[in-house]
């Protein structure tokens, strides 16, 4: 990824507390926290810090009047309750994440019908959730109206609990690059916000996410997320039994090359089905080792959260 050398090699991750941090190794080594500061600190390379200097920096300097603010953490409020008949998955009540499984999960018949119910559950949350973006609502109000969604039609909100974190949808602003926590924080006119959405019906997780435009949102802002989105579907039409794993990355990387952007590396797709992450690992970028393949005559489920930065 090629960004001005000029770029300060640190962005500011105001999403999450220390107590919401256990990446596994090498992530963990990105993040910094100083006790006694509300903040964690995010050391990056020059490579990936490109993002904050388009939703950040250079977001700040085009507002004349002043009033576009870097991303704060607001107030949390409490974890909204789940009644007790609906299936939780089995890492709520732990705070430890159970991180990503080993070995692909290959569905069945069956499997692929409770795949469908989870998934088509999830596109409906998201949907509605789309509705709700304005000037002046917060991330926690979204997150109350998807909760309440998802509970009234029988799912668990997947997120809830998931190694201590406390909502049931992710919500992630401007230079927050994901799995950004709901709080007090209300939406301004030209802000971006990504709603990742994952709902655990009848033992599967459906997982989707994607990003929406808060009123009259800059054109460097809409296309950055209009590569992403060709990216994601140029990625989904290469999928096919046999193909290797590495030709998703290769696609995504190209196109995105295309327009000057790079890919976050720190993230990948997952395979998604009773568990919430789990096998095959689906990088966002080319790597030549990266050569598995898909089965014959078997389902593999997975799903990727494309992350990108601008110059």
């Amino acid at each position: 990824m090629v960004v001005p050398s000029s770029l300060q090699p640190r962005i500011l991750s105001s999403f999450a507390g220390v107590r919401f941090i256990r990446f596994a190794q090498p992530v963990q080594h990105l993040f910094r926290f100083n006790p006694g500061s509300k903040h964690v600190s995010m050391q990056l390379s020059r490579s990936l810090s490109g993002l904050t200097d388009l939703l950040f920096n250079r977001r700040n300097e085009d507002v004349a009047d002043g009033k576009r603010k870097r991303l704060r953490p607001g107030k949390i409020s409490p974890c909204r309750p789940v009644p007790n008949h609906i299936l939780r998955p089995p890492y709520v009540g732990s705070r430890q994440p159970p991180g990503i499984a080993s070995g692909p999960e290959v569905h069945d018949e069956k499997g692929i019908e409770c795949m469908r119910a989870s998934g088509k559950l999830a596109a409906q949350v998201l949907e509605f959730a789309g509705t709700l973006v304005k000037p002046g609502i917060s991330t926690d109000e979204i997150d109350q109206a998807v909760h309440q969604m998802i509970i009234d039609n029988g799912a668990y909100p997947s997120p809830l609990g998931y190694g201590g974190f406390p909502k049931s949808v992710c919500t992630s602003l401007n230079e927050c690059i994901c799995h950004g926590i709901p709080d007090s924080r209300e939406l301004e006119d030209g802000d971006i916000i990504n709603i990742d959405v994952t709902v655990y019906l009848n033992g599967y997780h459906g997982d989707t996410s994607a990003t929406f435009f808060c009123g009259e949102v800059d054109e460097e802002a809409k296309t950055l997320v209009q590569v992403t989105k060709e990216c994601l579907y140029k990625a989904i039409s290469v999928c096919a039994p046999g193909v290797e794993f590495k030709k998703i990355g290769r696609t995504i990387n190209d196109h995105a090359d295309k327009y000057r952007y790079g890919v976050v590396r720190q993230f990948v797709g997952h395979g998604v089905g009773r568990v919430f992450h789990a096998d095959p690992v689906v990088l966002h970028f080319s790597k030549l080792h990266n050569k598995f393949f898909f089965l014959q005559f078997t389902c593999f489920i997975f799903v990727w959260g494309l992350h990108f930065i601008s110059l």
